[in-house]
């Protein structure tokens, strides 16, 4: 067995046990102890598990694989004090009568939940949860995009969105991320959906990132925007401020948002 068919396997194991053991490993695969560690090193170094005595756990937060992203229902309780922080300050951008692109994601759930007050909104999505949460307020003229379903992330995608996407011209398009990266920007976990939040950029007057503290420690596997392509960055003050230093520079307003 080659080197990435093993690693993709232990990954699928880790996806349904949460956790493994070096010993069953070695059994399964018919390799070195040695062998082993070296994958689950490179599994770590890609922030996928963290490595303990005797074998590995899944991370709380994954980032770099798409296959192994839990749903976006659970996502939205990672880190859910923050996010609701972040999501919050997003929706205090917006005004009365305006237009808001809403990427799929936990963090721009949080956003939408906070747009309850705002006057005759247009909010044009692909997230199947953020459109029903910005349905509970009457005033807003909700948009969903057609495409194929993604059930991870209950949002739509593919070249039909895009089209759909290029009809429009919004005030603000409101990004949620995979990861961050100094040398690639902001990234996603899957090409599909780079292609719809590159979209989504070309779509807006003002862009703005959601990230939790937790996107700006791993970076993604691709990328969708360069640092320059974003106006504001919204995070928290858990988030590494070197990074932030580095964004800032590219002309990026930064949003910190306090978590109690």
């Amino acid at each position: 067995m080659i080197l990435v068919e093993r690693r993709n396997k232990i990954k699928h194991i880790l996806k349904e046990k949460r956790s493994v053991k070096v010993a069953d490993l070695v059994k399964e695969f018919k390799v070195s102890e040695e062998t082993i560690r070296r994958d689950l090193s490179s599994l770590e170094k890609d922030g996928l598990v963290q490595k303990n005595y005797g074998g590995a756990i899944l991370t709380e937060d994954l980032s770099m694989d798409f296959s192994l992203i839990p749903p976006v229902g659970q996502r939205q309780f990672h880190f859910s004090k923050e996010k609701d922080k972040i999501g919050k300050a997003a929706a205090e951008l917006v005004k009365d009568n305006q237009i808001v692109i809403m990427d799929a994601g936990s963090t721009t759930w949080y956003s939408a939940r906070h747009l309850k007050n705002v006057e005759n909104l247009m909010v044009i999505s692909n997230a199947l949860n953020v459109v029903e949460e910005v349905s509970k307020n009457d005033s807003i003229s909700i948009y969903l995009l057609g495409g194929k379903l993604k059930r991870n992330s209950m949002s739509v995608f593919g070249p039909q969105t895009e089209t759909e996407l290029e009809k429009y011209n919004a005030d603000y398009v409101f990004l949620g991320t995979s990861g961050i990266s100094k040398n690639q920007g902001f990234t996603t976990s899957d090409l599909y959906e780079a292609e719809i939040k590159q979209a989504m950029v070309a779509a807006g007057e003002k862009k703005v990132l959601l990230a939790d503290h937790s996107k700006l420690k791993r970076p993604g596997l691709i990328s969708f925007c360069s640092f320059s392509d974003i106006d504001i960055l919204i995070t928290s003050e858990l988030a590494d401020k070197q990074v932030l230093k580095a964004i800032e520079k590219c002309g990026v307003e930064i949003i910190v948002c306090e978590v109690d």
